[in-house]
Parts: C-alpha cells; sequence; structure tokens
C-alpha cells in the first residue's frame, strides 16, 4: 500500500479551434476510424449488420423497413461519415458538431423530431487509471444511433437481452434502448465507486498500521478523480430529470418510469460520491495530525534531553572556567575556585549533578511526560 499510484490525467483541450464556425466538425488526430454495427428488431426478430461506410446503414434500412433500428457507431476518426449520418437522418450540424467535440457534459436537447443526448462513460483502465470518454445518441422514431469514441464494447449485456429476446427491450422503442444503455453507464459508476471505496479502505488501514506520505498522495489522487465524477454526475442527474420532464412524443409513459429509477441511482451515486470526498478529506487530515503529533513527541524528547542537561552544563561551566587559584608570585587566592583542590572534588561534582540529573527525571516522570514517548 505504499506504493504510489500513478495519477489520471484529463483532457482539458477541444477538437476545434477558437473562432470556428458554428457547426464545424474537426475530428481529433488519435481518433478511431469507425467501425459501424446496425440491429435491427421487433418483437419477433433480430437482424445485425456491420460496416464501416454509410451504405450498411441504407441498406438496413431498405431491408428490415418494419424493424426498431439501433445504429451502434465505435469510433470518430471519419468526419465525412458523420456528415453523411447527418445528411441522411437530418440532424442540425450544431449536434453532429457535439458529437464530434468529445468534451460535452451530459445533457438532453429536444428537437422537433428528435432528441439528442450525450452521457460520460467512466471507468478504470488496465493500468488504474480513471478514464472519460463521451457517449452520444440521437433518438427518432424507430431509430436510435449512438457514438462512442473506443471500440470497448460496454453495452455487452444490452446486446446479450436484444439477441435473447427477453423482456420489453425490443417492443418498448429506440428511447427504451436510450434509456438501457444509458442505465449502464450509470451501473458502471457503482463498479468505479465500488473500487474506489475498497482503495480508501486500504488507505486508512495502511494509515493505522505504518503510514507515510503515500497515504496523503494516494489520497488526493481520489480525490482528484471523485472531483472528476462529480463533474459528471450532477449533470447525469440534471440530463435524466430533462428527460423525464420532457413533452416530446419519443418518450413514453412507461420509459418514463425506467428513467425515475435510473435518476434514484444517480441520486445514490452523488451520495457516495460525496461521502468518499469527505473521508478522502479526513484521511488526508488525520495523516496531517499524526504527523504533527510525531513531531510534537519528537520536541518533546529533545526538551526534556535539553531540559535535564541545562543545569549539569551550567555546572560543568562554571567549573570550566580557568581562573587561576595562584596569583603570579605564588600567594593564595582565597576566591578563585576555593573547591580546586578538594580531595575528591570531581566525584563530588559528578555525584551532585547525578543527583540533580536523577531529581529532574522523577519530577518529570511523576508530571507524566514520559508517558507514551
Amino acid at each position: 500500500m505504499n506504493k504510489l499510484v500513478k495519477r489520471s490525467r484529463i483532457k482539458h483541450r477541444r477538437a476545434g479551434r477558437v473562432g470556428d464556425t458554428p457547426g464545424m466538425i474537426r475530428i481529433p488526430e488519435d481518433a478511431l476510424k469507425p467501425r459501424i454495427t446496425v440491429f435491427s428488431y421487433n418483437g419477433n426478430e433480430l437482424v445485425t449488420s456491420s460496416g464501416e461506410s454509410i451504405s450498411v446503414i441504407i441498406e438496413q434500412f431498405e431491408k428490415c423497413c418494419e424493424h426498431t433500428h439501433w445504429i451502434k457507431i465505435n469510433g470518430l476518426g471519419d468526419a465525412h461519415l458523420i456528415e453523411q449520418v447527418g445528411e441522411v437522418l437530418k440532424i442540425n450540424v450544431l449536434v453532429l458538431e457535439d458529437i464530434a467535440n468529445t468534451h460535452q457534459r451530459p445533457k438532453f436537447d429536444d428537437y422537433e423530431t428528435y432528441f439528442f443526448a450525450t452521457s460520460r462513460i467512466i471507468e478504470f483502465s488496465d493500468e488504474k487509471q480513471l478514464v472519460n470518454t463521451q457517449f452520444s445518441a440521437i433518438v427518432k422514431d424507430d431509430l436510435i444511433i449512438s457514438f462512442e469514441e473506443t471500440y470497448d464494447d460496454r453495452f455487452e449485456m444490452v446486446t446479450e437481452r436484444l439477441k435473447a429476446g427477453k423482456g420489453v427491450i425490443r417492443t418498448a422503442g429506440p428511447a427504451y434502448m436510450c434509456y438501457a444503455l444509458m442505465d449502464t453507464i450509470i451501473d458502471e459508476y457503482f463498479v468505479v465507486l465500488a473500487d474506489i471505496g475498497e482503495a480508501l479502505d486500504d488507505i486508512e488501514d495502511y494509515l493505522y498500521q505504518k503510514a507515510d506520505k503515500t497515504v496523503m498522495y494516494n489520497a488526493q489522487h481520489i480525490k482528484r478523480e471523485l472531483i472528476m465524477m462529480r463533474r459528471v454526475s450532477w449533470p447525469e442527474r440534471d440530463k435524466i430529470n430533462d428527460m423525464i420532464r420532457t413533452d416530446s412524443p419519443l418518450i413514453n409513459a412507461e420509459t418514463k418510469n425506467y428513467l425515475r429509477d435510473a435518476y434514484d441511482h444517480s441520486i445514490q451515486i452523488m451520495d457516495l460520491i460525496d461521502s468518499y470526498k469527505e473521508i478522502t478529506s479526513n484521511v488526508i487530515d488525520l495523516y496531517l495530525s499524526m504527523v504533527s503529533n510525531r513531531m510534537n513527541e519528537i520536541m518533546k524528547v529533545l526538551t526534556i534531553i535539553s531540559v535535564i542537561f541545562i543545569p549539569l552544563t551550567f555546572i560543568a561551566g562554571i567549573y570550566g572556567m580557568n581562573f587561576s587559584r595562584q596569583d603570579e608570585h605564588g600567594h593564595l587566592i582565597r576566591d578563585n575556585m576555593p573547591e580546586l583542590y578538594v580531595h575528591h572534588g570531581y566525584v563530588y561534582t559528578m555525584a551532585a549533578m547525578l543527583i540533580i540529573a536523577a531529581i529532574q527525571v522523577f519530577v518529570f516522570w511523576k508530571k507524566g511526560w514520559f508517558n507514551r514517548l
């Protein structure tokens, strides 16, 4: 536990440039080439196809005209494809810009014939760094199209439910599919917070056993991750609340009931984040208090040693003065070091110093200064 964790990095730069025309699509250099998967489903069947161009979407529309379609696009490295999707589905260019610019906060925008929603996908990488990527979805009549930055299959459970045909996922419409995807994202927040909770428990255990400065650094690292999650969870809650309150005919009453459940989950996540933030602050404060107490104990020991040796040093200083007992003519000077020729003077002086030190130690012991040194 004394290992210093690697700090999570947060991307702050936008893909666009200052002064760009609204609606202009700019793709980051490291963006992945799109992979398209189309799920066309109804109560009786599920038809799946995949490809890398807009043609796979158009062909699926023509082949499955009586189905609900979920178009799943992984990778945003093709501006032309995003523009083609906008042309085919008649999507506002500002929405397309928000899809390509992957620094959007969770939000819900309601248009006349469709709505647009974004979420943040939070998860730990293999290197135990917190990764924050964007999920976007456009919902129209009998159609939902989702966009993700990576190739990772984060919605495996949703596709399995879709293939199995259990529940209402095939018949509840595209807005319900949008809810199912967002609910999966929110559930992943609980997984991340569970890992953070275990890490905090380990830090607290190490703090009570053998604390060092990595405790403070690791606690601060977790606090930074919690701040990142808080920046995501608050607008996620507001977005779901907007979806519940909207008058859009695309979201029916049954779907809103499910959205209320997701809203409750987002509230729980916010409570957990606030609790863990308080714990991290308390861990840091406790470590600093322990360091301060340890320093006080050290200063206490040094003070006791200094107090014991001050009178001994004073006595040694008195008898270390080089005033001669005789003058230059050999006459005795009575007021200069009368103990200089005392027999066993050294023994008497050392005994007196030892007695003084013993008395001081006894007094300090009676006062409780030696407790828990």
